[in-house]
């Protein structure tokens, strides 16, 4: 059966799982609008940015030794409901596969289970957009390639909580960002790459019953016999097949490498370009701090792990550098079997034995 031709009311099967500008309005419920940013003070963020970006540009490739051919990299201002909704697109669009097996094995999706989904999906959207800086969306089409986001009232909500400087402040973000922009210019095997892995998680998803209760009875079975600490990971590696768990450790262990590497590079570019560097690091060092309620809400959704790439795939990069120069780490985006492994990430070492040596 074609879930196309079950309700021709919507045009794509992610369309139809999910109730999307549900997710959009509780997004927007949770994330609130921020400090409000008016005239001419909106107006000088967007120019400042704008420089900032192209100045963040030349720097980068100056310190990686990376360049990137096509556009150049340019400052996109926005609310976080601009960011909700551009990145409702993006997750639309990785979803469709799953969308259409989960069609064809049920067509008829009732509109309770489209809003439940829908409102799972903007809870979440809706946090990140409060605390979310900057991005470079890796699945924009090519028309928009260089396109850096930049959620202003995040920017002056922290700048203000912190007593920042906005301009050191502003071009750290961007240099951060604009670097992952490299990363992806100068691999362009590497958005397919990622594409792969996210399709390849999707596809292994079961939509049998009997399959995921097979899966939750053999979880229950090790943690029974004590092996409930898989690799650090607990209960989210225990719910994952063996196919599955491998292609959650490639994740992990790029994610590592392109966070890290963005999150080191920042910091050294920055060295000569602010007036206090260690005071960021140590206002971002605090925002990301997290107690109670919030810190159990960031575990649920996984968003911890993400400051744990930031810190892991920061020392594999470092550590790289110091023994062998930017030159052997620029050998990581030459193709796919140059990328770290998550045990090369924990030991650089390894790594650079098989690669970078």
């Amino acid at each position: 059966m074609d879930p196309a031709a079950v309700d021709p009311a919507f045009a794509f099967p992610a369309e139809r799982i999910a109730d999307w500008s549900t997710a959009v309005d509780i997004a927007r419920v949770i994330h609130g609008p921020g400090p409000r940013i008016v005239g001419p003070e909106r107006d000088a963020l967007r120019e400042e940015l704008a420089v900032l970006t192209a100045e963040a540009e030349g720097a980068v490739a100056a310190y990686t030794r990376l360049a990137v051919t096509g556009p150049p990299a340019r400052a996109w201002v926005m609310g976080r409901g601009d960011w909700v909704r551009r990145n409702t697109i993006g997750l639309q669009r990785l979803m469709e596969p799953l969308a259409a097996r989960l069609l064809e094995a049920k067509p008829d999706r009732s509109a309770f289970s489209r809003k439940a989904l829908g409102a799972q999906i903007g809870t979440i959207l809706g946090y990140v957009a409060r605390r979310v800086l900057g991005q470079y969306d890796v699945f924009l089409p090519p028309d928009d390639d260089g396109l850096i986001y930049f959620v202003g009232p995040n920017l002056v909500d922290f700048e203000r909580r912190f007593a920042l400087r906005p301009r050191d402040f502003r071009l750290w973000v961007a240099i951060h960002e604009v670097t992952h922009r490299v990363q992806f210019g100068v691999a362009p095997w590497l958005r397919g790459y990622l594409g792969g892995l996210v399709d390849e998680y999707l596809a292994s998803i079961s939509l049998e019953n009997g399959a995921l209760m097979g899966q939750l009875k053999d979880a229950a079975e090790e943690l029974q016999h004590g092996r409930g600490a898989v690799e650090g990971l607990g209960g989210v590696l225990l719910l994952l097949t063996p196919p599955q768990r491998e292609i959650f450790a490639k994740t992990q262990a790029m994610m590592s490498l392109l966070e890290g590497h963005a999150s080191y590079v920042m910091n050294e570019v920055a060295k000569d370009l602010v007036t206090d560097l260690p005071r960021l690091r140590r206002a971002l060092a605090e925002r990301r701090s997290t107690k109670g309620v919030e810190k159990a809400f960031q575990r649920a959704i996984a968003f911890d792990q993400k400051v744990a790439q930031y810190d892991a795939g920061e020392r594999f990069v470092r550590l790289v550098v110091e023994r062998g120069g930017q030159d052997a780490l620029n050998q990581v985006w030459s193709n796919a079997g140059n990328l770290p492994t998550r045990e090369e990430v924990a030991d650089p070492g390894l790594w650079v034995s098989r690669v970078g040596g």
